[in-house]
């Protein structure tokens, strides 16, 4: 059994790792559930994102899920007779062979065990090949969104493009049969498809108090995310107590910071974007508001999300469940012509690149700024030139566009190895 912890990207990244040990400890699964986060506040479980049947029918070869436990163990106080493992049982990216020396001796002793939490528990070196599939057959194949989520999904996606594209193997990987026709047209139809770009700006509160960065607040935003640090992340708060502190200068040399919209804004016109550019936002409310978002939304008018593109009507099934507002997200970032992340380590940003380019190859870029080396270039904001500027940073881009085997313990759901890719048609 496995309750996993986190928003959307962070569960789908639990599931499919506990698709793989599950096969590991020759285990039967019983079918994910999720705990309720009071930074995400969603109670959305399995079955309100996911289709249930297909999942199963997909990995039945592989492994035997179940929908619940079997009537005989429902009675069995769990803890009790030791078999719930949380997080603090189970170091970060742990190997394979933690789980058979501590997890299958209690296993096989009691007929059941629980993992509470369960994130990111399983490394992903040194992994078997076999389990390393497994998890690309969960992630990219097994894995679909509920008809209504695919649905307004789709809706989501023919109002960004205004007119409907040649159909991707994205779109029908992620929208099923509400995939856009190709046949019909939705204004005029001598005009071709519009094409847009796709923008991760991880720029909410908790990724900016978790960062410990400043942001040019001055005392009134350094009040304001200390509070926010200490009612939302009291593990952090510990480990700042027993570690040596890092400036915010610091920290933004190393690349730590979470890009602003303006440093975003930067990147993107020194990649030659122009003021036309059809740009989707991702993520939920960003921090500071308009007028910090008005140095993107100025040299970019043209910026839709989706509370901007879909109706009051048609978002209200989703509002109060950040989870299945996220899927809607994810759709329109990995079915875009372009994506754009701020902050290549988050889930989300993960997920959608290794979906583009598991699905989508070179037709479906990723553009990844590295953070240091970016901090460089924007520290000498009073002396480069703007050639100089566009020069550094699309050499910066292209470098991260390079095709590379994935490096030792980098995630397989980031870098999808070119042989497990060879049945993504399937």
């Amino acid at each position: 059994m496995v309750s996993a912890n986190g928003g959307l990207n962070q569960q789908r990244v639990a599931i499919c790792n506990a698709v793989a040990l599950a096969s590991l400890l020759n285990a039967t699964l019983v079918l994910p559930r999720f705990l309720y986060s009071n930074v995400w506040k969603d109670p959305s479980q399995f079955g309100d994102i996911y289709q249930e049947e297909y999942f199963m029918k997909i990995m039945k070869d592989d492994v035997n899920i179940i929908k619940e436990l079997p009537s005989h163990m429902k009675s069995l106080d769990i803890e009790s007779i030791g078999s719930l493992i949380t997080d603090a049982d189970i170091v970060k990216e742990a190997k394979p062979s933690d789980y058979l020396e501590k997890v299958l001796p209690l296993l096989l002793r009691n007929g059941v065990v629980h993992f509470l939490g369960f994130g990111n528990r399983l490394g992903f070196d040194p992994v078997p090949s076999q389990l390393q599939r497994l998890r690309c057959k969960c992630n990219f194949h097994a894995l679909k969104f509920v008809p209504k989520i695919q649905q307004v999904g789709s809706l989501l996606i023919r109002r960004i493009r205004k007119y409907d594209a040649s159909q991707s193997m994205l779109d029908k990987q992620l929208l099923g049969e509400f995939m856009p026709s190709s046949a019909s047209k939705m204004n005029d139809p001598t005009r071709g498809p519009s094409r847009y770009l796709a923008l991760h700006l991880r720029f909410e509160v908790d990724m900016i108090a978790y960062s410990l960065c400043e942001f040019g607040g001055g005392e009134d935003e350094k009040r304001e995310l200390k509070a926010y640090r200490e009612s939302h992340f009291p593990l952090l708060i510990e480990r700042l107590k027993k570690s040596k502190p890092i400036s915010p200068s610091e920290l933004r040399k190393l690349g730590r910071c979470p890009l602003t919209p303006e440093e975003a804004a930067l990147v993107l016109a020194g990649l030659g974007f122009k003021r036309g550019t059809y740009i989707y936002l991702a993520g939920s409310h960003m921090y500071g508001g308009e007028s910090r978002m008005y140095p993107l939304t100025s040299l970019y008018p043209n910026l839709v999300t989706k509370e901007t593109l879909l109706t009051d009507s048609e978002l209200a099934p989703f509002r109060n469940f950040s989870s299945q507002m996220a899927a809607l997200d994810f759709i329109a970032c990995a079915t875009s012509d372009v994506f754009a992340m701020t902050d290549s380590g988050s889930q989300l940003s993960s997920l959608v690149s290794g979906f583009r380019t598991y699905y989508g190859g070179r037709r479906a870029p990723n553009l990844r700024p590295n953070k240091k080396r970016l901090a460089a270039i924007l520290s000498e904001n009073s002396t480069i030139g703007w050639n100089s500027f566009e020069d550094r940073v699309r050499k910066m881009i292209e470098e991260g566009q390079r095709v590379r085997a994935r490096s030792f313990g980098r995630s397989i759901y980031r870098q999808p190895s070119h042989f497990m890719m060879e049945g993504r048609n399937d």
